[in-house]
């Protein structure tokens, strides 16, 4: 076992904080479908994740991969859409009501939807007992966030380490490589012209999130080349960072190529490599084929510092 493996999953909290499997949380946890939250989290206690719903030629089909996919293949109309504060409301309604005495909720950049900006009109009626966090990512980066929280809300962390936890989101990095930029460009995610140079020059650009937003930051000439600079990228993460890390690789409808890049990513991660499939909400702008990777500090080290909040 490399020393990379041998960090304990829960070593960046304080000493007397010890995992204690809470059966009733006292803090409850909401975030939405543009999370990508490895499946090993999503049955935790006192956790709801609010679908970001999709729309396929002008018809709600909520988080419905296998409609998104149909009418991906059909050239259909594909867009999403914020969930309604309601729905927000009702994940709050349900925590409390379960026996949690606090909600913090954490949402995807607020520079890519307005979701986290719902969650706070919904917020707003719960009297300061819900705190809505935009994490300035998404994808597994949020994911391993929110498994953070987690992991430290079972470990009987106070809400304020809850909050500099979700503040840190931004040290993870996540590099997507599409086939086409049609769909990014249909979503807004990208001007017009960067879609017509990439078609014309054949260009596969490796995206990336900075403060918030999607940004170019490189433009391989074909995806084969994007597919090894996406390795390489996350291969140069692991290696710089401090400590341990996590690595995870993102894909939709490209399950072969995904488990490719995890087998060259492995010896790297202290965990097992995550594959996870793109939710609807984020396939619907990526397209089919898309590829990610994602690398995430295994034990975050909480600072002092006020992550977008807002409280109601």
């Amino acid at each position: 076992m490399n020393e990379r493996q041998k960090s304990s999953r829960a070593g960046w909290l304080p000493k007397w904080l010890a995992p204690r499997g809470l059966s009733r949380p006292r803090i409850g946890v909401v975030t939405d479908s543009a999370s990508c939250l490895p499946q090993a989290f999503r049955n935790r206690a006192g956790l709801i994740e609010v679908d970001i719903p999709i729309i396929v030629d002008n018809h709600v089909q909520g988080a419905d991969t296998q409609a998104l996919m149909m009418g991906l293949a059909m050239g259909k109309p594909v867009k999403t859409s914020r969930p309604a504060p309601g729905e927000f409301a009702r994940a709050y309604r349900q925590l409390f009501d379960a026996g949690c005495e606090q909600v913090i909720s954490i949402h995807m950049s607020g520079a890519l939807s307005g979701t986290a900006e719902s969650a706070r009109l919904a917020a707003a009626d719960f009297q300061r007992k819900v705190t809505v966090l935009d994490s300035n990512t998404v994808s597994l980066p949020l994911g391993f966030t929110v498994a953070d929280v987690l992991d430290a809300r079972d470990a009987g962390a106070p809400m304020q380490m809850l909050e500099q936890i979700v503040g840190m989101a931004t040290a993870n990095s996540v590099y997507f490589a599409v086939p086409s930029l049609e769909q990014l460009r249909r979503g807004g995610r990208i001007s017009a012209l960067s879609s017509v140079l990439g078609s014309l020059l054949n260009v596969k650009p490796i995206l990336t999130i900075d403060q918030g937003a999607i940004t170019a930051l490189e433009k391989p000439r074909s995806f084969a080349r994007a597919q090894a600079r996406l390795v390489a990228l996350a291969l140069r993460d692991a290696r710089s960072a401090q400590g341990p890390v996590r690595l995870g690789v993102m894909h939709f409808g490209a399950a072969e190529l995904a488990t490719e890049i995890a087998t060259e990513l492995a010896p790297f991660s202290s965990q097992p490599v995550v594959i996870e499939s793109l939710p609807a909400v984020l396939a619907a702008h990526t397209g089919m084929g898309v590829l990610a990777v994602a690398v995430a500090p295994l034990d975050p080290q909480p600072e002092n510092g006020s992550p977008k909040a807002s409280g109601s």
